[in-house]
């Protein structure tokens, strides 16, 4: 399968791709013979609405419609998860496998992090039950050095065997490596010993990324012991952080018994077409390059441009070399799920917790649900202590009930929760619209009335770095702007900057022009600072000035590295100020509010 339009996207780019831009590649590369391409979900769903402004089903249909009926257009799905970090109630699922059925989609490729099967039973039998074709995984990484237990061929044979004894309806199952640490031994042993469970027909297909320079030898591996297919990518969204090109793979399997069975000459066209479509995207330099750090972290491909890429954003790209190796810690401790999306961010999450601050200070508190079970079972317990401090800090006990369970008694999920939001604000409840609503949250609302700003990182061939463009009246400006030896392109138009490809809402003054009035004047009586505690984007505001909170009451909450931060009272009293406005983008211990 060719991988370089979803999986590629992002595992380069953060899954910030416009539609418009790929297509012709996409065209290319079936006119080079690809019948088989990953066309959408797990990240590339989100994305289009949070950064692009972009509807993912009218990219579906695009997809669908350039590839012609016949092609097999295959998309991600994450369990109970769906296509999101948050788990969904039963009838989202439901909704889930119809509409992507609906918009196009052939194959549902369908992982849990925890390689917990009840996480895949309901979703599962929704995916065939709406017409797809069900491909059921097992998820692969290797631990960091030092640690054991589970994550071995046996530990993933009895994961298939689970899956069996459950009778979970399939098309295909895939062994799904996203890191790209499990040895190619393991990789062997385990397409080996499955190979020996399943019926002889059984189609097994092998995913792994170049992140830890061992793909071709793990892909080769899977093949000796059985495998069926395996994931393929194409420049510039190969190698590195992605699955091994289409030309180099060819090249490894060159006087071997397997053969692609391509045109390579076509193919090569293909990728000059789309390196040409991707020219003015910006790079990230990790994306093509393996890290041998990365069998200690482990983290992901598709994960590790998109949060070096959020870090840029933050200000805090500094900290990505401590941000490995908080990692490790937090996969040992965390009950070795596998760092694949959802668990993967949650790992990430928690990471950056235990850099900016004391370690374990602050539970990110998806990773807290984690191991306290509301995601589902972790292939070993979590660390005692840290499952301690999660119950502490979120005011939850840990549980062993099923996460579907539980998110359908939950009030704030599902379906008719969807509906309400989107009457509230006067949008139309179709079934695209609910799930939108239901998996995107406010982005997806923000989306839905024309308010989404566009993320999208490009870069300008023609901007000199030494010299800015001359502001030409009525017509944006632009600039080099150098900040601690760094340069970004700024374009300022009206209200709008845009900063290295990323656009912003901002409010220009001349230098001697009044400070704009603050949101309240501050009450009397002693004050006292609510600064944050990390950098992120004001994603809410909650209380108003003049509201009396109790201490622990959230006054803002931020969004950095997907994850929600709350800046809280530091004690009771009278909010006197709000300094800061939705959207803004706050830099790490900026004042956010007041307390009187």
């Amino acid at each position: 399968m060719c991988t370089a339009f979803r999986d590629g996207f992002q595992s380069v780019y953060g899954a910030r791709v416009l539609t418009e831009d790929f297509l012709p590649a996409v065209e290319a590369t079936r006119d080079a013979g690809i019948s088989y391409f990953e066309a959408g979900g797990g990240a590339r769903f989100q994305s289009l609405y949070f950064y692009c402004n972009q509807d993912a089903f009218d990219m579906m249909d695009q997809f669908r419609a350039v590839t012609g009926p016949d092609a097999n257009l295959q998309t991600l799905a994450r369990g109970v998860n769906v296509v999101g970090l948050e788990s969904q109630s039963s009838d989202i699922i439901k909704l889930h496998a119809e509409l992507f059925k609906k918009h196009g989609i052939t194959t549902i490729r369908n992982f849990d992090a925890l390689n917990d099967v009840q996480n895949l039973v309901y979703s599962g039998q929704c995916i065939v039950d709406a017409g797809l074709k069900h491909q059921i995984c097992v998820t692969l990484m290797e631990l960091p050095p030092g640690c054991s237990g589970a994550h071995d061929a046996a530990f993933y044979a009895n994961r298939l065997q689970q899956i069996l004894d459950a009778e979970i309806p399939f098309d295909s199952i895939c062994f799904k490596d996203a890191s790209g640490t499990a040895v190619p031994s393991k990789v062997h042993e385990t397409i080996k010993a499955a190979r020996k469970m399943l019926p002889p027909e059984t189609y097994i297909h092998f995913h792994t990324h170049e992140t830890a320079g061992i793909s071709v030898q793990s892909n080769i591996a899977a093949l000796d012991a059985g495998a069926n297919a395996i994931d393929l990518s194409m420049a510039p969204c190969s190698g590195g952080t992605c699955q091994p090109d289409i030309l180099v793979m060819w090249h490894a399997l060159r006087g071997s018994e397997y053969t692609l069975d391509i045109d390579i000459d076509k193919v090569r066209e293909a990728e000059e077409v789309f390196k040409d479509c991707m020219s003015d995207y910006f790079l990230p330099p990790e994306a093509t390059t393996v890290e041998p750090l990365i069998p200690w972290s482990p983290m992901p491909g598709g994960a590790l441009t998109a949060n070096t890429q959020m870090m840029r954003d933050n200000g805090i790209i500094d900290k990505y070399p401590d941000l490995i190796k908080a990692m490790s810690d937090v996969v040992r401790r965390g009950g070795f799920g596998t760092s694949v999306t959802p668990v993967s961010q949650f790992y990430v999450q928690q990471a950056l917790n235990n850099v900016m601050g004391e370690p374990w200070a602050r539970i990110a508190p998806s990773y807290g649900k984690m191991v306290l079970g509301y995601l589902g079972k972790t292939p070993v317990p979590p660390d005692p202590e840290i499952v301690k401090i999660a119950s502490e800090q979120l005011g939850l006990e840990p549980t062993t009930r099923s996460p579907l369970e539980m998110n359908n008694e939950d009030p704030e999920k599902g379906i008719a929760v969807a509906q309400k939001v989107l009457e509230a604000e006067k949008l139309p409840t179709t079934d695209e619209n609910i799930f939108i609503a239901a998996t995107c949250a406010e982005k997806g609302i923000a989306y839905l009335k024309g308010e989404a700003t566009v993320g999208v990182r490009k870069v300008d061939p023609t901007q000199s770095t030494a010299t800015a463009a001359a502001a030409t009246p009525g017509k944006p400006a632009s600039y080099n702007v150098t900040v601690n030896g760094e340069t970004f392109a700024l374009t300022v138009d009206g209200n709008n900057a845009t900063v290295n490809g990323r656009s912003y809402q901002v409010s220009l003054q001349a230098s001697d022009a009044p400070a704009a009035a603050t949101a309240g004047a501050p009450a009397g009586g002693a004050q006292v600072d609510v600064n944050a505690s990390m950098p992120g984007v004001v994603l809410r505001i909650p209380v108003q000035v003049g509201d009396a909170v109790n201490e622990g009451d959230v006054l803002v909450v931020l969004e950095a590295m997907k994850m929600e931060i709350n800046a809280t009272a530091p004690s009771a009293g009278t909010v006197a100020s709000i300094v800061v406005a939705q959207g803004d983008h706050i830099a790490n211990g900026q004042k956010l509010a007041t307390i009187s």
